[in-house]
């Protein structure tokens, strides 16, 4: 099946027209999403994704017409009109229609795009530094889930490709290490886990909050903190988590093979544990 978009509510198979010539957003960016999962019947924190979503369209200014639960209603809606156990990106979106700088906050506009796309398996991927990084609070909308902020993780995965990996590490203003291109990043010596400490220059994803109390939950040692380069060179084991693919290994960072992911995958487990007690 293709992708399904919920827009002036109804149903609709297919890519969907959304914009026009005349569409703010379309030439000044003012559009914000946000991405959550279907997989095996399950959807875990469709709920807090949802409200992401309300936040992330507020912090840029927009009036939102639409509430959380009822945005959570209509996705599951959207679930069910796919086979059960589809592996679905379930994708909620706020625009801006009318206006230049200061645009129209009234004309927000909304709609959900529902997307099969399969769950990565957890083969691992590498990772470079990359040249590029992430801007401060005060450079750009750094809390929101804007689309404006993807542009550079692009860059960034062009110039890691180029280099032979497949996704890069970007560090923060001040030099330490902040997240992945699209995902967070974990790491992992003498058995304790840590992630970076947020700072306001990357998103601190739901995934990464999620698994954070999980392996709390689990007695194991997990923290967040500043993390140098010179933690990514001697980590143990290196993971990332996000929305496309939860819980992945990573197998290669520069130069450096990292063979063990036995941390990995028990992080892995509790993680899909968990999500069996989320029924979509």
């Amino acid at each position: 099946m293709t992708s399904i978009c919920y827009y002036n509510g109804a149903w609709h198979d297919g890519p969907t027209p959304l914009m026009d010539s005349d569409s703010n957003a379309g030439w000044m960016a003012n559009i914000v999403f946000d991405g959550a999962r279907a997989f095996q019947g399950l959807a875990p924190d469709l709920d807090l994704h949802c409200q992401r979503a309300i936040r992330s369209a507020v912090t840029l200014q927009m009036k939102p017409t639409i509430t959380a639960p009822e945005i959570e209603t209509l996705i599951r809606d959207g679930i069910r009109r796919f086979p059960a156990g589809t592996e679905l990106y379930l994708r909620p979106t706020f625009w801006i229609q009318d206006g230049f700088i200061p645009f129209n906050p009234d004309s927000t506009r909304f709609a959900i795009v529902l997307t099969p796309v399969p769950l990565p398996a957890p083969t691992g991927f590498s990772i470079c530094l990359s040249p590029y990084r992430r801007a401060s609070p005060d450079q750009a909308p750094t809390l929101a889930k804007a689309a404006c902020l993807y542009p550079m993780s692009n860059m960034a995965v062009t110039d890691a490709k180029a280099r032979g990996f497949d996704n890069a590490v970007m560090r923060s203003p001040d030099g330490t290490v902040g997240e992945l291109t699209t995902q967070n990043i974990w790491l992992v010596k003498n058995g304790a886990y840590s992630t970076p400490v947020p700072n306001g220059c990357f998103l601190a994803g739901i995934t990464r909050l999620r698994m954070l109390q999980l392996l709390r939950d689990a007695g194991l040692k997990a923290e967040e903190r500043v993390v140098t380069l010179q933690d990514l060179d001697e980590a143990d084991e290196i993971f990332s988590t996000g929305n496309h693919g939860k819980v992945l290994p990573i197998n290669r960072y520069e130069g450096r093979t990292l063979s063990r992911h036995d941390a990995t995958m028990v992080a892995r487990s509790l993680y899909f544990e968990y999500a069996k007690t989320q029924p979509a």
